[in-house]
């Protein structure tokens, strides 16, 4: 099971009170949270403190940024196979236009893409929007 403590103690970084904190917060939401969205549940955090943990939780491979097309970069949950050497978030998300939650698709495929010669890509962000099935 996925304790604060333990991705903390698996990825090397320091345990504290507040990192323990955010981490909570995505293991219990479940859907991609915003820099503001953390500052909003967690008022008692530094605004300063809450956007450099969530870059030591991407550097580490712990979340991974979501462009989810709202103007707002959230954060979700990687992969356990996920690593600071390597991110596994090419992935579809799906973006409910009812409740504003965006989750990870982690188990749907994602299509192949064929560009034309001479392109090269370096990333794809897929985002599915429509009615989740709480919404539905």
């Amino acid at each position: 099971m996925k304790t604060p403590e333990n991705i903390l103690k698996s990825t090397g970084i320091k345990s504290t009170i507040v990192r323990k904190k955010i981490l909570d917060s995505f293991i219990s939401n479940g859907v991609a949270i915003s820099n503001q969205d953390l500052e909003n549940n967690l008022p008692d955090l530094d605004r300063v403190t809450v956007y450099r943990t969530l870059l030591t939780f991407e550097e580490k491979g712990i979340i991974h940024k979501v462009n989810d097309g709202t103007g707002s970069v959230k954060y979700a949950m990687c992969h356990s196979d996920c690593s600071e050497h390597h991110h596994q978030d090419e992935h579809i998300h799906f973006h409910c236009t009812q409740c504003d939650h965006t989750i990870c698709l982690d188990d749907t495929e994602v299509p192949s893409i064929s560009l034309p010669d001479g392109y090269k890509m370096e990333s794809c962000d897929i985002i599915i929007k429509g009615i989740c099935k709480n919404c539905h």
